[in-house]
């Protein structure tokens, strides 16, 4: 489950919303969360779920460290 802001905003959300916000593939996706390479990535158990805040950063154009 996501968690919720105050704003009602879901904090993270699913690899493959991630990758349609992206551009790529899903598997793609799935591929970088998995090397590291995608930003934001929070592994829970077998799921990967990526943080709002750090897909909006992405989206937005700053730097990945």
């Amino acid at each position: 489950m996501t968690g919720n802001s105050a704003n009602g905003q879901r904090r993270t959300v699913t690899v493959p919303e991630a990758a349609r916000e992206l551009g790529i593939s899903r598997a793609k996706a799935y591929e970088l969360a998995r090397l590291g390479e995608l930003p934001g990535v929070i592994k829970l158990g077998h799921r990967y779920v990526v943080s709002r805040t750090a897909l909006d950063r992405v989206l937005d154009g700053e730097k990945l460290p």
